[in-house]
């Protein structure tokens, strides 16, 4: 495959992902602090990011490096694992033990290998635009995260919440991307006492049809 090949590629699928999240190129640009001219070379074809960029886009849109270089029609069938879609999630009680299975998604099976994961349905605009009321999201378990990476958090024992996590020098911020939403600010004594548990990071957002 020529280099050409390989940029329209990357062209195409970015904007099909700009077009899936409903986000223009500015505002993409904006918020990952790339300048917008890159950006828009990226759109055309006319360049590509390096693999290092193209690995924050990923993680930025929730996919894969692949769904970003590899053409869509072009890729071997993946073996999938059917993981579970939860209504809620509560503290202490495995995934495979609840009950309250709303419905399933598959993942493939190298990502799965990786971990454990499960699928949550949203309630509520608190993430849009960027993930919608009804929308499923595919979430790796783990206790922890990154600053600025989605993750899905649990308060008092209640149903988990899905917010953007900013870690400060005294605790952290769970964020709602939807400005009407206030901040969530917890500091370690009240992580502690309430608590407040990271039950794991969203990688995938799955829209609603």
């Amino acid at each position: 495959m020529s280099d050409n090949e390989v940029k329209q590629i990357f062209a195409s699928n970015l904007r099909r992902i700009l077009a899936t999240y409903k986000l223009s190129q500015k505002d993409a640009s904006q918020t990952l602090g790339i300048a917008s001219q890159t950006f828009n070379n990226w759109c055309k074809g006319n360049s590509i990011p390096s693999l290092d960029t193209i690995d924050r886009l990923a993680e930025f849109f929730h996919c894969t490096r692949a769904d970003l270089i590899e053409h869509p029609g072009s890729s071997s069938v993946r073996m999938s694992v059917s993981i579970p879609v939860l209504g809620r999630v509560a503290a202490g009680i495995p995934i495979d033990a609840i009950s309250e299975i709303i419905d399933r998604e598959e993942i493939p099976s190298e990502i799965a290998k990786t971990g454990e994961y499960f699928g949550l349905r949203i309630k509520g605009d608190s993430m849009s635009p960027r993930i919608m009321d009804g929308d499923t999201v595919i979430v790796r378990r783990q206790e922890d995260a990154e600053s600025d990476q989605i993750v899905i958090a649990l308060i008092n024992g209640h149903d988990g919440v899905c917010k953007k996590l900013k870690k400060l020098n005294n605790g952290i911020m769970l964020i709602s991307l939807n400005p009407q939403y206030d901040p969530m600010v917890y500091d370690y004594s009240e992580i502690d006492a309430i608590p407040v548990k990271i039950l794991g990071r969203v990688i995938e957002v799955r829209g609603k049809l």
